[in-house]
């Protein structure tokens, strides 16, 4: 049996493409304990998510956390679910949809896009192996992370280098690391606050929630929270916001290792005891709601909010299937494929040459 993958069935003259894999983090495949196990299983055994020795993180993971947890997150899903599925999935979907017909729409060149996950379905594999069957032979991972983190954009890319490990025909390979600081997605975050506030009135404060990792992390190197910082400085900076008017936090901790701070439920607590009237959250890091702005910020944050003393509290959705979004995506997407993209590609121009390769191959025959 041979080491690597099987190649997809390749015929001559088949014109090359460029691909987009959207890669975003995953999700269970139902709201039950049996999937949110399978998934968290899945997900805590990474190595760039989880960086305790193996020997006892695995006792943790195996015999703690994967018997008590997946319970009581099932739960906190099926507040969330939507007839059509996990909303993290539907709006990913949108998204890969929406980014294709944008490129079509403004480019000539035959671009894919397909949506891989880092865990779950539809996995890496599968949105790698769907752009190589369509003869995808440059390929760009556009990780759905703003703000660069180990974490999280760095195990999205370990996704796919594990795939290329056992690739006998590798393709040309580009990431996009962060667009945390891209004026196409500040506008787009600008863009979606104010019509927000067209409808619902300016807050008396706007919480900047991302989420959260260990506070070691960045003493180790990772720049996530700069990036976050630069985020929201340059939002609101976009939003004429002064420095009492907004505040950055983070959010979904876990385990008992100190985190970046400010936490977000200690915030929004102090803020209920201030009797804040009106505030509202939005969660630049996240580019589709998720069981962590649903249900944590959503939800939890408002209980905390309201149960402190607080009155007005309103989260801003994420920027899922929004227009501005979509046409950052492929604004990020085209500034990244410099070099790959022909401004004069033509199909008549690619036939001749497909026509071309075919005859030649017919002589080796």
């Amino acid at each position: 049996m041979s080491y690597y993958n099987q190649e997809p069935i390749y015929k001559h003259g088949d014109p090359p493409k460029i691909g987009i894999i959207l890669a975003n983090l995953g999700t269970p495949e139902e709201p039950k304990t049996a999937a949110v196990r399978k998934y968290l299983g899945q997900f805590l055994m990474d190595r760039r998510v989880v960086e305790i020795p193996r020997f006892i993180w695995c006792w943790i993971l195996h015999f703690i956390i994967l018997v008590f947890r997946p319970a009581s997150s099932a739960k906190k899903y099926a507040q969330i679910w939507t007839s059509k599925g996990s909303p993290l999935l539907v709006n990913a979907k949108a998204q890969s949809k929406l980014l294709k017909k944008y490129l079509d729409k403004n480019y000539r060149q035959p671009i894919e896009v397909s949506l891989g996950m880092s865990y779950g379905q539809p996995s890496m594999q599968k949105a790698f192996n769907e752009l190589r069957e369509k003869n995808c032979t440059k390929i760009l991972l556009f990780p759905l992370y703003p703000q660069y983190a180990a974490s999280s954009s760095a195990s999205a890319m370990d996704s796919l280098w594990r795939l290329l490990l056992k690739t006998r025909n590798v393709p040309e390979i580009r990431t996009i690391r962060h667009y945390h600081d891209h004026p196409a997605y500040i506008n787009a975050l600008k863009v979606s606050v104010l019509n927000y506030w067209k409808k619902n009135g300016k807050p008396s404060k706007l919480i900047m929630s991302f989420h959260g990792i260990p506070k070691k992390s960045l003493y180790q190197g990772d720049p996530y929270h700069c990036e976050c910082h630069k985020t929201g400085r340059l939002l609101a900076e976009a939003l004429n916001l002064k420095d009492a008017e907004y505040q950055i936090c983070f959010q979904s901790r876990f385990g008992k290792a100190e985190w970046l701070k400010p936490y977000f439920a200690e915030v929004i607590a102090d803020l209920g005891k201030q009797k804040k009237n009106n505030i509202h959250v939005i969660c630049p890091g996240f580019s589709s709601d998720c069981l962590e702005t649903l249900e944590e910020i959503n939800m939890e944050g408002k209980s905390i909010f309201i149960n402190n003393g607080g009155k007005n509290y309103k989260y801003i959705p994420a920027l899922n299937s929004d227009p501005h979004w979509i046409e950052a995506m492929g604004i990020i997407s085209s500034s990244n494929l410099q070099g790959w993209l022909d401004l004069k590609w033509s199909l008549v121009k690619e036939q001749k040459s497909s026509n071309l390769t075919k005859k030649q191959a017919e002589k080796f025959k």
